[in-house]
């Protein structure tokens, strides 16, 4: 009849029958996600024959038979029907999340498939409150579930009290304290270990956001230097002219031109010399001519997923770069030694002459080393621990060949630019068990 009753139903049988350690299950304390309630325990039953039982009250049945919604209904008469109620809109409440955070209806059943009946793990606040994740869920999903600025702002997490990467995955009984930051923003990485549809809808609908943001800001830079470089500046070309231009491409707004060219979609020498061609500023284009510069965009390492640096060079601050139209994309920055960006430079309407700002933001950045070290027991915590006192970190480590007297490791490490690059290797090559190290070239 009710909750009380299944808890001694469920000591009498634990008396009777001995119960399989960690196989018991108390969904009436804490409920599943679409408020379903029961107590599960597994047994050794007779002959040593695995027995499971389920203990709940008529009510919890019927919610598990029919659903929250045709509990709802049939308790709709009732004076305690507001606990069904408020199960209800509660789970309508997470299915309306799911739908506004959707970008489609795909997307959507996509997201309800994950989050219908997950295998469930429960954690805890700082204050307390249970949290109820899905089974593999990491710190970033722990952070979409508290509030989505917390999970769009969050850069680690406390765990007991011990500081931990954002990847790690829950379990049971962990107290999670998510550390944010006013600076921080969703990863494009992040998509690779959520597991909720909540924060990888949430994820997802940021990018969009602001990927479409970045590519405007990139785009008006883009036009404007295409301008300059026959010499005129945006000033010099009317609204109409412009207005007339964004109709000839069968667009709605200028920012989606910017956007266009932002992502490599439309080339900027070709939208300024369509611009020219409609707007009859013909003589005006061939008068400056001379004054034509092919000066270099600026990259400061702030703009964000529309410039992406490629692994196939691991381009670093200091390095002589070329930016390459990829549609879709926006501009992949490559080194000029890359051997992937030769290809690119013959098509010369999609390379673009750019060069690392004075100042670039105090990023980290990833680069490739490639070790020959002596085999010895410890060498590879030397060489970590190494690294670390150089104010950078190890991403990745591969072992390339080995043998009983030397191995060969391939090395990602985060470094701010090239001559953080330089010190690292200078300080490694002075330890006495490596035996050759060099930055590895495409």
């Amino acid at each position: 009849q009710d909750a009380d009753a299944c808890y001694r139903t469920l000591g009498i049988i634990h008396s009777l029958f001995r119960p399989i350690p960690g196989r018991f299950k108390d969904y009436i304390a804490l409920p599943k996600a679409n408020g379903y309630q029961s107590l599960h325990s597994i047994l050794v039953g007779p002959y040593g024959i695995p027995l499971e039982i389920q203990i709940r009250t008529f009510k919890m049945h019927q919610l598990s038979e029919t659903g929250i919604a045709a509990h709802w209904l049939y308790k709709k008469g009732d004076k305690k029907a507001s606990e069904s109620k408020e199960l209800a809109n509660e789970w309508l409440r997470e299915l309306l999340e799911l739908q506004k955070t959707a970008g489609d209806s795909f997307e959507f059943i996509d997201n309800l498939k994950v989050d219908l009946f997950p295998k469930e793990v429960f954690v805890f606040t700082p204050r307390g409150s249970v949290i109820k994740m899905p089974r593999g869920s990491c710190i970033v999903d722990f952070a979409y579930a508290v509030h989505t600025d917390i999970g769009n702002k969050c850069v680690s997490a406390r765990i007991n009290r011990r500081l931990v990467p954002l990847q790690t995955q829950l379990e049971n009984g962990m107290t999670v304290e998510v550390v944010s930051s006013s600076w921080a923003k969703p990863n494009p990485i992040w998509l690779n270990y959520v597991v909720t549809a909540k924060a990888r809808s949430a994820i997802r609908t940021y990018l969009k956001h602001f990927k479409t943001g970045e590519a405007i800001n990139l785009g008006k830079r883009l036009f404007k230097r295409e301008l300059k470089a026959i010499g005129l500046t945006k000033k010099s070309v009317s609204s109409e002219q412009l207005n007339q231009l964004v109709t000839n491409f069968s667009l709605d707004s200028l920012d989606q031109l910017y956007e266009a060219i932002g992502l490599g979609d439309r080339m900027p020498f070709v939208v300024v010399q369509r611009l020219v061609d409609l707007a009859a500023l013909g003589e005006i284009a061939l008068a400056s001519s001379k004054q034509k510069t092919d000066s270099p965009l600026i990259i400061k390492g702030t703009e964000g997923i529309v410039i992406s640096l490629p692994k196939c060079c691991r381009p670093l601050p200091g390095d002589p770069i070329i930016g390459y139209f990829n549609p879709g994309r926006g501009i992949v920055i490559h080194r000029l030694e890359c051997k992937n960006s030769s290809d690119d430079r013959k098509k010369q309407n999609q390379w673009l002459n750019v060069e690392w700002s004075d100042k670039v933001a105090d990023n980290e950045f990833s680069a490739d080393i490639r070790i020959e070290l002596l085999n010895e027991r410890g060498s590879l915590a030397t060489v970590a621990s190494t690294i670390s006192t150089m104010d950078s970190n190890i991403e990745n480590v591969r072992i390339v060949d080995q043998d009983e007297r030397v191995s060969v490791d391939l090395i990602t490490i985060t470094v701010l630019d090239r001559v953080h690059l330089a010190n690292i290797i200078r300080k490694l090559r002075k330890l006495s068990l490596v035996l050759k190290i060099i930055r590895v070239k495409v």
